[in-house]
């Protein structure tokens, strides 16, 4: 069995090897090998660890099999027992689902039919209230039958449920006489004793008898036309519609009466009502009732009708038998349905308003219940899973003694397999030291060589050989980089740093080539960038490094613009530039639009909440920059878009030829950039050019320090003399910078009318070497107003020179116009050393290619001791030489023994720079010692047993600061778990030690 461990594939990298042979191929190191012996045991002690291993298998096989005998019975028998339960409450709960929704349907037809009824007896009163307002208290009354038939017939419609309405008046016996006169017919009895026999209902007036003499009557005078065959009849005459009236009057509600068959043969009830001559209190005695009624109003309903209209309304999938009874009887008279009595009923009961009779509904489903198929799937399911797991079981019992031999074998490739990783790990630190050490002498050589006096020739081939070497370490940088990403130990510093200061050293870093190719190269920070953030500025200089490397490879003519802005200055401001124009660019090239290498940021999404935004709360310490490069090359294809940021991949074989590269350097950015919680995108056009932009999230830093503006520029005026307002914003930012005020102007004839009325002249010009050539009518009297002025200072005028110009060929302008000369691109400290030289401040002589000597950057250093300790001469002389080109008195030591000898304090050195690996004793162990002893003798100084050497000292803390060439992180934490004050990482540059050592004598108080 083999484990392989795999590269990354593209480029030719990739590769797969053995455990014993770990993959190199993402370091380009094919043909190196780490070579692990082979882990064996000896013989006998594999052997004897064999045989027992077989021996204790072969006994836990035959133990499964003497269990299997009893127990698998016993497990089938408890899966069947617990399926069983599993079936029958399943079926009981889907009986008792089944019975509740029975109930649920039973109930909502129980009160449909009530509402149903209720709404219909509601107009049945209000038919009762029109007659006693319209025949009873009119004189003569406005009701006669045919309008009382009329106006039934028109509003049958709101009683949809009554097949007719009737109306009897109270008729007293002293009463009638005078009645029948008047209606021209007599009282008639509403059943005689042959239409009894013959039907329930009220027979023909024509042919019924006149009712005998009674002390009260209440014959019919209005009915529907369908039942005005019963107008003459006396409501009293009959026992069951009696004792209606005589409840309904008394109680002042309406009463039904049993049920019984209409003249279809369909089975109904009638609803009465009292009419009242007067409104009656709801309290009124049954007494006061009987005294004030006056006529009694009948509705006729058939129940069977108003049943199916209220099933119609309600059906639904699962049809259920309804039947309705009159239950006020011991005996249930049946309204609707048949006389099931069958299993599975619901009764209902049902309120029709009248409290006197009883009303039920029973319902039940016509579909006898399915089958429970749910609860029979369910449980042998159940049954099944059981037999399953008993399986799994036993199998597993059964192999227990076959993992456990695997188990031994996979432990011991496990080991060799870890074995492997450490030593690639291992080889990686290696490489990377043993080349670093070497290049940073080498390195550090020529840079001291550089510093000699040197022919043309020679500065030529020392600078050829130089960044050749940088070539060489920003390859191995980049790819231990992407080694770091890959395994997830990448991490950001969080230090005080000035962000205009890293771009200001980027383009002094492409400065050269930048000029070799005649581009413009410039860079723009907007005043709403702090000075100082807090954050990791190597990772930063290293993203907006690859960027504009990237655009100078692949641009061979116009410009490269890198600028920097705060997100809320993108987000609400809209005249941030775009590039969308011609006119509007650095160089006058087209562009790309910078906006599309934004607009599918996550940040700038319209669906976010301004609550989601990072930079929502203005008093959060976080700040979101947003940084484009842009450049006017050659531009990324369509079709190569996709695969920009992946690593190891070039946009086409052609690319690679002619420019180089790895292809890692964007992959390794965008890694970078979402460390920093930011996004990175690009906008890109065929033969036009190409805009990078990222975003990254940083923290302001708190400093009572206002911006490090020159005092000695201060109430200085300039004039910037540029047509193209991009180029002109860029050379007020750093004008602004230095404290200058300045002015712009594209108008030349309007400063010169403004010179010749008197106005104040700026103390500075500066006009730009294209604008020059442009304006070459007017410059020459705008030079001539200026020195004809009479002014102790004559005007310093400054040509800015675009690098695609020859100074040479142009000197001929220069010596005509005395004019100043600041090649691009502009720079902070490049601009206060031109200008500084033009108005007297420093001395030609010690300026050098614009750039102000060493004596300022060596004042800190200046007579401090720094003593250096490594075991490769090379790196001595390197380090020494950088520190004494500051001033510093250096002391070298090529071992930790030296190192704790001299650093035994009290001693006189001010620092140390200590390499980490030396042989007998390593940075690390010596770092601690030293340590040692310092705690030991500041227990002294605060018991006051301290040397005489130690007067005046609070504390004795020497820094010491790590020189190496491992660049992991594991190196590092190292470094500050030995109580070692910095990190410089091998090949280093003078410049690079100064920084780190110069922070300890700021201030002289902490360091002693």
């Amino acid at each position: 069995m083999t484990v392989t461990a795999r590269g990354r594939s593209g480029g030719g990298a990739g590769m797969e090897e053995k455990c014993d042979a770990p993959g190199l191929g993402f370091l380009g190191l094919d043909r190196m090998r780490v070579l692990l012996p082979p882990l064996r045991l000896p013989e006998k002690l594999s052997a004897s660890r064999t045989l027992r291993t077989h021996l204790f298998t072969n006994y836990r096989m035959r133990k499964v099999r003497d269990s299997s005998r009893w127990l698998i019975p016993l497990w089938v028998s408890i899966w069947v027992f617990i399926a069983s339960l599993i079936y029958l409450r399943m079926s009981y709960q889907a009986v008792e689902k089944r019975r509740e929704l029975l109930a649920i349907m039973c109930d909502d037809r129980a009160r449909m039919l009530q509402d149903q009824l209720n709404v219909s007896m509601n107009h049945l009163q209000a038919l009762a209230i029109l007659v006693s307002t319209f025949h009873h208290s009119k004189t003569p009354s406005a009701i006669d039958q045919k309008t009382f038939a009329w106006y039934a017939e028109r509003t049958a419609f709101e009683r949809p449920l009554t097949s007719g309405v009737a109306y009897g008046v109270k008729v007293t016996h002293a009463e009638r006489e005078q009645f029948e006169r008047q209606q021209g017919w007599s009282i008639k009895k509403m059943y005689s004793s042959k239409t009894k026999k013959q039907s329930q209902g009220p027979g023909n007036a024509e042919d019924a008898e006149v009712r005998e003499p009674a002390e009260e009557y209440a014959p019919v005078i209005f009915a529907q036309d369908a039942y005005k065959h019963v107008i003459s009849f006396d409501l009293l005459s009959g026992a069951d519609d009696r004792d209606n009236v005589l409840r309904a009057r008394e109680s002042g509600k309406g009463v039904l009466t049993a049920p019984f068959k209409l003249l279809n043969n369909r089975l109904g009830v009638i609803s009465t009502y009292a009419v009242y001559k007067y409104e009656l209190p709801p309290n009124a005695r049954p007494q006061e009732r009987i005294q004030a009624a006056i006529g009694y109003l009948g509705g006729i309903f058939d129940i069977e009708a108003l049943v199916d209209k209220s099933l119609h309304q309600l059906a639904g999938k699962q049809s259920i038998m309804v039947n309705v009874y009159d239950t006020t009887n011991e005996k249930p008279i049946s309204m609707y349905g048949s006389n099931d009595t069958g299993s599975g009923m619901c009764k209902v009961t049902l309120n029709f308003g009248d409290p006197t009779r009883k009303h039920e509904m029973h319902c039940r489903f016509i579909q006898s219940p399915p089958w429970p198929w749910l609860a029979i799937t369910t449980s042998i399911g159940i049954f099944v899973i059981g037999l399953l797991v008993g399986y799994i079981i036993y199998a597993t019992a059964k192999r227990i003694a076959r993992v456990e031999d695997d188990f031994q074998e996979m432990s011991l490739l496990k080991k060799r397999a870890e074995d492997a990783d450490i030593a690639k790990s291992q080889f990686l630190a290696t490489v990377s030291h043993e080349i670093r050490t070497p290049m940073n002498g080498v390195l550090g050589m020529l840079q001291m060589l550089m510093d000699t006096d040197l022919d043309t020739t020679q500065q030529d081939y020392v600078r050829t050989a130089q960044a050749s070497g940088k070539a060489l370490v920003s390859l191995i940088n980049e790819v231990l980089d992407q080694a770091k990403i890959e395994s997830g130990k990448l991490e950001l510093e969080a230090v005080p740093f000035d962000l205009r200061t890293v771009c200001d050293d980027i383009l002094s870093l492409f400065c050269g080539k930048a000029q070799e190719k005649g581009l413009e190269l410039a860079v723009f920070v907007s005043d709403q960038v702090p000075q100082t953030l807090i954050g990791d500025p190597g990772r930063i200089r290293q993203i907006i490094t690859n960027l504009v490397g990237n655009s100078i490879k692949f641009t061979e003519k116009g410009h490269i613009y890198l600028t920097v802005h705060v997100v809320e200055e993108i987000m609400h401001c809209l005249e941030v530039e775009t590039g969308t124009q011609y006119a509007n660019t650095l160089s006058g090239y087209p562009v790309a639009n910078r906006k599309r290498s934004w607009e599918n940021f996550r940040l700038f999404s319209r669906e976010l909440n301004s609550s989601e935004m990072p930079f929502a709360t203005s008093a959060s310490d976080s700040i979101s920059l947003i940084i484009s490069v842009e450049d006017t090359g050659v531009g990324i294809p369509s079709d190569a878009q996709s695969r920009v940021f992946t690593p190891f991949m070039q946009v086409g074989p052609s690319i690679a030829r002619i420019h180089g590269g790895t292809g890692i350097g964007l992959s390794i950015s965008k890694c970078l950039v979402g460390l920093m919680k930011g996004e990175i995108g690009f906008a890109s056009k065929p033969q036009v050019g190409s805009t990078f932009t990222f975003t990254a999230v940083l923290t302001r830093a708190h400093s009572s320090v206002n911006e490090n503006k020159s005092s000695e520029f201060k109430g200085i005026n300039a004039l910037v003399v540029d047509h193209r307002p991009v180029r002109a914003k860029v050379t007020k930012y750093h004008l602004q910078r230095l404290g200058v005020h300045n002015e712009l102007t594209t108008d030349l004839d309007q400063y010169i009318s403004k010179i010749n009325c008197g106005s104040q002249i700026a103390k500075l010009v500066l006009i730009d070497k294209e604008t020059w050539l442009k304006e070459s009518h007017s410059l020459p009297l705008l030079v001539t107003k200026l020195r004809n002025k009479d002014q102790p200072d004559s005007t310093k005028l400054f040509l800015l020179e675009n690098p695609k110009s020859s100074v040479k060929s142009n000197s001929h302008i220069f010596r005509e116009y005395n004019l100043n000369v600041i090649m691009k691109p502009l720079r902070a400290s490049m601009l206060q050393v031109s200008l500084q030289r033009a108005l007297g401040g420093i001395d030609k002589l010690h300026c050098r290619n614009g750039v102000v000597g060493n004596s300022i950057l060596g004042s800190l250093l200046r007579k401090k001791q720094i003593i250096v300790v490594d075991d490769n001469i090379v790196n001595l002389k390197v380090a020494a030489g950088a520190l004494k080109k500051y001033g510093a008195e250096v002391t070298c030591a090529d071992s930790g023994k030296k190192a704790i000898t001299l650093l035994k304090p009290p001693h006189s050195f001010d620092a140390c720079f200590m390499d980490i690996q030396m042989p007998e004793m390593d940075g690390f162990e010596a770092t601690r010692r030293i340590r040692v002893m310092e705690r030991d003798l500041n227990e002294q100084i605060e018991r006051g047993e301290a040397p005489p050497e130690c007067a005046g000292v609070r504390q004795w803390r020497t820094p010491i600061l790590a020189m190496t060439a491992d660049v992991i992180q594991a190196t590092h934490e190292q470094c500050l778990k030995s109580e070692m004050d910095g990190y410089v990482s091998k090949p280093f540059e003078g410049e690079q030690l100064y920084r780190e050592v110069a922070r300890f004598f700021l201030n002289q108080d902490q360091v002693q």
